[in-house]
């Protein structure tokens, strides 16, 4: 896989984008790909407890889908490798530091920050703070 390895790089380049679309992460139980289809959930996580399903907030009511906490996502906009050490541990300290949980997810090309809609203009900023700043 290719992607950036060096820390400093990483978070030197990042470029932090909010999408205001409101998402909830959600259980399924039972499931089938048409209810997935239906669904369309942005990422899924299969746990022993059933089907994590990260779904847009209108979907997850009209599904009658139980959900506790509404989030933002931060795309980190850096194509890091799995191989880079300490992106993660970076971005989560910079928001703890100002009190903002985060959940956040690798996917191939870019890590994606789930921020309570409350928090997520604050966390933008300080991810923008941690990019012009740096480590």
């Amino acid at each position: 896989m290719s992607g950036e390895k060096d820390l400093a790089t990483l978070i030197a380049s990042m470029t932090p984008v909010l999408d205001k679309t409101d998402y909830v992460f959600g259980t399924l139980k039972s499931y089938d790909f048409t209810q997935l289809t239906e669904l369309q959930p942005i990422s899924t996580f299969k746990e022993k407890e059933g089907l994590t399903v990260i779904i847009n907030k209108i979907q997850a009511d009209e599904m009658k889908i139980a959900y506790s906490g509404v989030f933002n996502c931060i795309t980190l906009n850096v194509h890091s490798s799995f191989d880079a050490v300490g992106l993660t541990a970076a971005v989560a300290t910079k928001l703890t530091q100002a009190n903002i949980s985060a959940n956040v997810i690798a996917a191939y090309y870019h890590d994606h920050v789930f921020i309570a809609v409350k928090d997520a203009d604050k966390a933008l900023a300080e991810l923008n703070d941690l990019a012009r700043l740096g480590i």
